[in-house]
């Protein structure tokens, strides 16, 4: 088993990159969720949105974590609304999208707010409604979800195209892990999905690690796993959270930088598997 290697540098408003889904599938929609909470899921999420506008994409990040959004104060924003302010307050979707770093659109879910946690049926659908206005016009739609096998997780987790599951070297992370693949695999949401290895040691832990969830899903489940890469533990990353700077601008030469900027790459590369309407009419059809 080999996972890619860091790639060092930057890369500005790169060329298209040969491979990369035809402007006829995007904007291609990528939830990033995880089994436990914890494993810097909305870290990845934030960074992995600026990098690929780094490669010359555009960007939405969807902070998903429905009551528990906190993925602007990462970017240092504080976003005047929220969604609450679409379902309660009467604002459309552009009134309530802020400008992110380079230029990614940032669309928050609210912080702490017990309702958006517990949409009722018609409140739901107003949202997904509002939201299938956004993001049109963009190569990526970022989904940062909440933590677990929730309805609402797995909702968001199945309108996406493609999933990627943000797994650590602690065992209680990859139990919880399986358990969410599992999920997936018996309801056939997904037939692949993507995993990143977050605060390794090393190369050689990260592969250890990966390989040890895939030994369990190879030999119980149906479903594929692709190593997407991994994330060193670096304490670049811990100063820019502190600062609430995403990590791959407030140190682009870092470890963790380099390791981002190749998961974004690999993400480039892939071929993206079809399905069948956009990410929001999905998304109203499974929760409609």
């Amino acid at each position: 088993m080999r996972l890619w290697p860091p790639k060092a540098g930057r890369i500005l408003h790169s060329p298209p990159v040969e491979g990369a889904e035809p402007a006829g599938l995007r904007p291609r929609a990528l939830a990033v969720t995880s089994g436990k909470g914890g494993v810097g899921k909305t870290s990845i999420s934030v960074n992995l949105a600026i990098s690929l506008a780094q490669m010359g994409q555009r960007v939405t990040l969807f902070d998903a974590d429905l009551g528990m959004a906190n993925a602007e104060v990462l970017m240092g924003l504080v976003p005047p609304y929220s969604l609450y302010d679409v379902l309660y307050g009467g604002l459309t979707i552009e009134e309530v999208a802020v400008r992110g770093p380079l230029g990614i659109n940032v669309i928050s879910g609210g912080s702490g707010l017990v309702e958006m946690a517990n949409l009722d049926r018609e409140r739901r659908r107003h949202l997904l409604d509002v939201l299938s206005r956004a993001g049109r016009d963009d190569d990526f739609i970022i989904v940062d979800t909440g933590a677990g096998i929730g309805k609402n997780v797995l909702g968001f987790v199945a309108a996406a195209r493609e999933v990627i599951v943000v797994i650590t070297p602690e065992p209680t992370s990859l139990t919880d892990a399986y358990a969410l693949i599992k999920v997936l695999d018996r309801f056939d949401v997904h037939r692949e999905v993507g995993v990143v290895v977050n605060r390794a040691a090393d190369q050689r832990e990260a592969g250890r690690v990966f390989g040890r969830l895939l030994a369990v899903v190879e030999r119980f489940l149906s479903i594929k796993l692709n190593s997407l890469g991994w994330i060193p533990e670096d304490r670049a990353v811990a100063l820019a959270v502190k600062n609430q700077q995403p990590f791959v601008l407030a140190n682009p030469a870092s470890a963790a930088s380099r390791s981002m900027a190749g998961v974004a790459g690999a993400l480039l590369q892939k071929e993206t598997p079809a399905a069948a309407g956009g990410f929001w009419s999905r998304l109203i059809r499974l929760f409609g």
